[in-house]
Formats: C-alpha cells, structure tokens, sequence
C-alpha cells in the first residue's frame, strides 16, 4: 500500500449565515411528492381517509416469518438477556451480542439475499420494541445498526457491488454505526467541518471528529459524512462515506457515559489522513444531507416502536401494583388521582401502536409518502412515552423514585420505574430534537403554500418574479380556500362504519373539520407573517402538535376498526380508541388557544435580558458545582493523542 500523502491543512470551520445554513437544508430535502400523503393533506385540511382505511395489511408469508422470528427473539431476550446486569455494568456483554449475531437480528431488514432475514418495517418495528422491553441499551444498538447504520443507505443509494460487499457482513458479523454530528455541529450540518479530501487516483483523504457516535465503540463499518471541497473535477458539499472502523487513523478517543441507557456503545471518534476509496462512496458528492434524511425516512419509526413497548411495560407495571397497593380501605387504582394517570397510559400507548403499524404498514406497501408520517410518529412517540414513564413513577410512589437494585436488596420487586424514565429521556433528542422535529415538519406542512408564494415573500426576487408568484398564489388560494369552509366532518351520519356500540364517527368528523381549521390557522399565520412566519417557531411547534394528535386519533380509530371486525379485542379497543379521541380532543382545543393567546413576544424580550445579564442577580445565592474546561471540546483535526478505546466484537 502506497503512503498517505501529508494532507491539506484543513479549512476552519464554514462560517454560514442562517440563510446559508437554511438553503444547505432546503437543498437536502425531497423536492417532489410523487406518492400520496395523509398527513400532508391532512395539514392542508383534506381528510384523507381512504388512504389508511381500511387499514393496510401486511402479506400472511410476511406474518408467518415474522411471528416466526418473534418467537425466537422472545426466547432469547428472557433466557438470555439480564436488563438489571447490562444497566449496572454499563456494558452489553459480547455473549449476548454473539448471540443477536447467530439469531439474525443484525439483519433484521437486510434483503435474504444478502443474507438478512428479510423482515418488513411492522415487524421489524415489533422486535425491537421486543429487544427494547428487555434492555434499551441492546434496542439502541440494534437499531443504530439498521435504521440509520450501513444497511438503510446503501438499501436505498448503494451500488450492487457496495451492496454485495457490505450487506452480508452487516446481517451476520459487522455493526454499524452512523457519524454526523461534531462537537460544534448538531441540527446545522451546513457548518459541518470534516472534510474528505480527493486525491489524484480518486480516493479521499479523510479527517475531522465526530460525536455521540452511536455503536461507534464496537463498530466494524461506519457511516460517516463529511465535505469535500469544490475542486476541479469534484462538485463536493457533504458526502457519504463507507469507513472500515478498523483502518489507519481512525481513534475511539472516548467512550461516553450518559443518564440513561448505561450499555449504549457510544464514543468520539478521531480521523487522521484516513484513506476511502472512491468505491466506498454513497451516492454521488454532495448528497450526503439527503441521503440521510432520506434514511431517516423510515429509520425514524424504530425509536417510536421502542416508545411503544416502553408504554406497554409501565400499563403492566401500573395495572399489577394499583391493584396490588391500597390506600384509604381501596386499591389506589380507584382513586380517580391515581385513575386518570392509568387511563391516560392505556389510551396513549394503544395509540400510539396503532400510529406505528400504520406508518410502518404503509411504509411496507410503499403507495404512500410516509416522511411525515414517520417524523410524526417520532415525535409524538417520544414526547408521549417520556409523560407515561414519567407517570408511572408518580403511580408508584416512593417506589418509583428508587433503583430496581435498591428494591430488591430490601425484599420488593426490582421494578425499574426511574431507569425507564432516565432511558427513555433521550429519545425527545435522539434522531432530530422535538424542537428540530418541529421545524422540520412545519416546513413540509407549509410546502404547498411555499411553492406557489415562495417567490411573493422572497426578499432576493425581482418585482416581476414576485409578480408572477402573485399570481400563482391567487389561483391556488381561490380554489383551495373556499374548500375550507365545509366538509363531511358537518354532516352527522359521516363515518358511520365506525359506529358498534361505542360511536367513534363524532371524533373522525372531529378531525375532519379540526384539519381544515388547522389549514386556515396556517393560511392566516402566512398571510400575517409572511416571510416571517420561520421565525414564528412556537406557532409552527403548536400547528405540527395539533396535526400530531389528529393523525394519532385518525390511527386509533382506524386501528380500533380493524380489531373488532377480524375479532380481536373489538370491544376492549374501541373503549380505548374512544378514550384516547376525548383525552386528544382536550390537548387540541389547548393547542388553538394557545396558537393566537400565548406569551410568544414576551418571552423573546425576556430571553434577550437573559443573555445580556440584566438577570444574573437572579442566580445569585448558589454555587455552581460543573467542573472547569471549555463549553465545547476542541475538534481540531489532527493526529489522536488518546488511547483507541474501540472494543469490536470478535
């Protein structure tokens, strides 16, 4: 092997505006919606029922696999998975990743071809909220692995031979990992600074450091993103990147430790003059944001999977010890305190499960655009199953504030109450923030208004695009608008089908007319605020909760339909799908509100006192217990000075 070439002192880190930063974005984005989408019409106001209802199924060879597997992955995670071992050592033993290994479940989603099990989306979703309930440390890595790893690229980007070379190592023996973020760089991959240098046979030269790097520590293959600079040649921008964690110059430097999910493997990982070839590439140069987000597409609905398993346990574990603990002569289940938390977990985890399989049943089916679907389910997914955990903590009490070990030393059950909580924590950040998520699915809430009046409240076009966007506008609005006025949700028999004693047609035609409210709280805002409206980041949080929870009670009712007429648990899941609708409808009507009467304006002028210090009086009287050392650790690339902590699993 040739030597590496001494690489360019790399560039400091880009400096962008947030105009920059915003156009990198809009770049990365899917332009085009060729499928169609229940959510997108959904925030237009059209209620798209006949896109999930009924509700799609999957194929009875893709049940009969996939039950198959769940079987075999139930046996394991209760012979030999120990949750309470893996959170007290911090580490997933390598007997036990041996063992996902000889089960397949590293290639869950890898095509049978490459050796992988083949699993559709609904059932790869059920395994890991399976592996999840065991330990979500092994659920994290497995879904680091397929979702966001190696095999989701190059499944969609990937050359037959990159697939052919990598795929099988991935569904048998190789983990993957996926390296994005820096240390100065999260949401804003427009300032991202390492950089892949091209050299003169058409390889890179690869340098930078990367964080939060997810199975990074016993990675075989990582996904990495780096810039290529622009040269003769090389269109570069962001690009990905194939990185054998094995080769010259790549340095584990660290090995972080977290609040939850103690046995996650994950590190900072160092390039030096890392050589890749051009082979290894993803994609072409420059489409390295796209790919991602595209991979996020679906891999976004592996963490809500493991939300709803997250759910089913604290309903278990609420039911057992309500029952079991007594208070004032009753069980304190009957308290309606204490009741309403319970209903609350029961109502909200059926819904849940049914925004999961239907997105992910959808996703299988590949007729629908589910990438706001998925960022959906993400969101809610992770905000819902934090506020569960967290009641189920409340419900228990003393109990729940107390570690599982503690518990046990002194002769009650080890319920690991607290852990859930502190585990589950990290999923409103993991993937796009509930704030990132926000934004980013406020922004393909708006595209049909952006597209025909993106040129109107431009401020770098000219009078006759702006003249010419004008128009367009006009001829959307005056055939869109007046469609916002009535619909079906008016009429009382709408819906009927979904009437069996309990009566779910009041809460579709609910959603019916809510949605098309929802279009004209967004068209008032963009008439108000124009190109302000980016700006208006708590309205547009509001806009994307409120179409959250009709998208989730449109899944429950649907999902309640579909028990009852192939007789399972009809009765028991539209109570339940009735139950979630009136709690949904109550945070709905909090959200309008809260849309036009908040404290938006203010708290911008507080925050800006904040950051000048005319309010550090206030933290007066404490001291600060943080250790020294900077903000953000230096990321200077460069030669590692620290021992390689990487640990593969041979």
């Amino acid at each position: 092997m040739s030597a590496v070439p001494e690489t360019p002192a790399a560039p400091s880190r880009p400096t962008v505006t947030e105009r920059e930063a915003r156009q990198v974005a809009e770049a990365a984005r899917e332009q085009d919606w060729r499928k169609p989408s229940f959510a997108k019409e959904l925030f237009l106001g059209r209620f798209r029922l006949d896109l999930i209802h009924p509700h799609p199924l999957p194929d009875d060879e893709d049940v009969r696999r996939g039950e198959e597997f769940l079987a075999k992955l139930r046996d394991f995670c209760e012979t030999r998975i120990d949750g309470a071992a893996v959170e007290r050592e911090a580490r997933i033993p390598d007997e036990v990743i041996d063992g996902l290994k000889e089960l397949g479940a590293l290639g869950m989603k890898i095509d049978t071809k490459y050796g992988g099990l083949g699993l559709t989306q609904v059932y790869y979703n059920k395994a890991l909220a399976l592996v999840g309930s065991a330990s979500p440390a092994i659920g994290a890595l497995l879904s680091a692995h397929q979702s966001i790893g190696v095999p989701q690229p190059l499944k969609i980007f990937g050359t037959r031979e990159q697939k052919e070379t990598f795929l099988p190592r991935c569904a048998r023996t190789d983990i993957s990992a996926f390296l994005l973020t820096e240390p100065d760089v999260g949401s804003d991959p427009a300032r991202l600074s390492t950089t892949a240098v091209p050299e003169d046979g058409g390889d890179y030269v690869l340098d930078g450091v990367k964080l939060w790097t997810t199975n990074g520590v016993v990675a075989d293959l990582l996904v990495v993103m780096a810039r290529v600079p622009k040269s003769e040649g090389h269109r570069g921008g962001i690009t990905a990147f194939v990185v054998e964690a094995d080769s010259e110059g790549v340095t584990v430097e660290n090995r972080n430790a977290f609040m939850g999910l103690r046995g996650l493997e994950n590190g900072v990982t160092r390039f030096h003059r890392v050589r890749v070839p051009a082979s290894h590439r993803i994609g072409e140069e420059g489409q390295g944001l796209k790919i991602a987000l595209t991979t996020l597409n679906t891999g976004r609905l592996s963490l809500p999977a493991m939300c709803v398993g997250a759910g089913k346990w604290c309903l278990k574990i609420a039911r057992e010890w309500s029952a079991e603990r007594e208070q004032w002569g009753k069980p304190v289940a009957l308290h309606e305190a204490v009741g309403s938390k319970i209903a609350f977990i029961a109502a909200t985890t059926f819904a849940l499960e049914a925004v999961v399989d239907l997105s992910s049943q959808m996703a299988d089916e590949d007729r629908n655009d589910i990438r706001i679907e998925a960022a959906l389910a993400k969101l809610y997914g992770s905000e819902m199953a934090w506020l569960m955990a967290d009641e189920l903590v409340q419900i228990r009490g003393g109990r729940g504030f107390e570690t599982a070990d503690s518990l046990r030393a002194r002769g009650e059950r080890a319920v690991p109450a607290e852990q859930m909580l502190r585990d589950l924590r990290i999923n409103r950040i993991f993937e796009g923030s509930t704030e990132i998520m926000h934004l980013l699915i406020a922004r393909e809430a708006v595209d049909a208004h952006l597209s025909v009046a993106g040129d109107l409240i431009d401020p770098d076009k000219s009078l006759g695009d702006k003249a010419r966007a004008g128009a367009s506008a006009g001829a959307f609005y005056a055939r869109w608008l007046p469609k916002l006025v009535a619909g079906p949700g008016q009429l009382p028999g709408t819906y009927g089908e979904f009437k069996h004693g309990i009566d779910l047609s009041p809460h579709l035609r609910y959603v019916e007319r809510t949605s098309r409210k929802l279009a004209r709280s967004t068209f008032y805002a963009m008439s108000r605020w124009q190109g302000r409206m980016e700006t208006k980041q708590g309205f547009l949080g509001r806009i994307v909760d409120i179409g959250a929870e009709l998208f989730a009670m449109s899944a429950a009712c649907v999902r309640a339909e579909l028990l009852r007429g192939r007789g399972d648990h009809g009765r028991e899941a539209y109570q339940l799908a009735d139950a979630f609708c009136r709690q949904a409808r109550l945070r709905v009507e909090e959200l309008f509100g809260r849309l036009w009467s908040n404290t938006d304006d203010l708290d911008r002028k507080v925050v800006k006192n904040v950051l000048t210090g005319s309010y550090a009086w206030l933290e007066e009287g404490v001291v600060d217990p943080s250790g020294d050392g900077p903000w953000i650790a230096d990321a200077t690339p460069g030669p590692s000075t620290r021992e390689n902590v990487r640990r593969p699993i041979r």
